[in-house]
């Protein structure tokens, strides 16, 4: 005997509209009043109510015959994931990349002349530069901040350049305005950014913009390497394309989810 383990609140009747719904799906994308009955094991006539209720709704269409799901059904999935972050978007596929490469990744956004880092997932290896959630870089001495400034009108590009700090910090730092400036433009033809050396002595990132459904860059992702190990050449060769197929999966989530913050309230993102 099965024990029926439901509070005395529960809706059986929303249970069978669910299971209406969850009936259609890539096998299944059309179906009759008897297949929904038989697949959700309703009688005719609830497997009926349920369908021209939802069809009342607008997330069900038919043409007397079969039954259909409508577009609108993804409204019950964006009350979800709007209430998403971008790290929590981001941080499964940055996992899955650094399970791929075995080198560390993470997702910045733009704040203000700095990027933050706003998801890391790192690996057991030990670099010089301590990078953890919430570290701030100056946007034009990093490869994930050149993809999101490359993302910029040109004259937000000049107007960021011009009150940068441009000192530099190894001897391989671009240190004027007009070669920050072709860096970015050819940043922005290319679709990814490789800084060699420029933040620290030894290390080396690629990285790739995030951008929203409207196109716009919101975000960037890097994978960063000790230069020791990693050749310039072996990071766009064995590198760069699992971290572009990582930010298109990325993108196509955001393209599914619309405008998505960046992190908790209080913390300043990019626009």
């Amino acid at each position: 005997m099965t024990v029926d383990v439901r509070g005395p609140h529960f809706v059986r009747s929303f249970e069978r509209g669910l299971a209406v719904i969850r009936a259609f799906d890539a096998d299944h994308p059309a179906l009759t009043l008897s297949e929904v009955a038989r697949a959700c094991e309703l009688t005719r006539a609830a497997a009926r109510r349920f369908l021209l209720t939802l069809a009342d709704l607008g997330y069900v269409h038919t043409d007397g015959r079969l039954f259909r799901l409508t577009p609108r059904v993804l409204e019950l999935g964006y009350s979800y994931l709007a209430g998403f972050t971008l790290p929590q978007i981001a941080e499964p596929y940055l996992e899955r990349l650094v399970a791929q490469v075995r080198e560390s990744s993470s997702l910045c956004v733009l704040d203000g002349d700095d990027v933050v880092y706003v998801a890391r997932v790192p690996t057991s290896r030990i670099m010089t530069a301590s990078i953890t959630v919430g570290t701030r870089f100056p946007a034009h001495l990093t490869s994930v901040g050149r993809v999101i400034l490359a993302g910029l009108p040109d004259a937000e590009i000049d107007t960021r350049l011009a009150r940068a700090d441009l000192r530099p910090l190894t001897a391989r730092t671009l240190v004027t305005a007009d070669a920050l400036r072709a860096e970015l433009r050819r940043v922005r033809r290319q679709g990814y950014a490789l800084v060699d050396q420029e933040l620290e002595d030894g290390l080396r990132s690629v990285a790739a913009p995030v951008r929203d459904r409207d196109g716009e860059v919101v975000a960037g992702v890097n994978i960063a390497v000790h230069a020791g190990r990693n050749s310039v050449e072996s990071v766009r060769r064995d590198l760069l394309p699992h971290l572009l197929a990582t930010v298109a999966r990325i993108d196509a989530d955001l393209r599914i989810t619309g405008p998505v913050r960046a992190v908790g309230r209080g913390t300043g993102t990019h626009r």
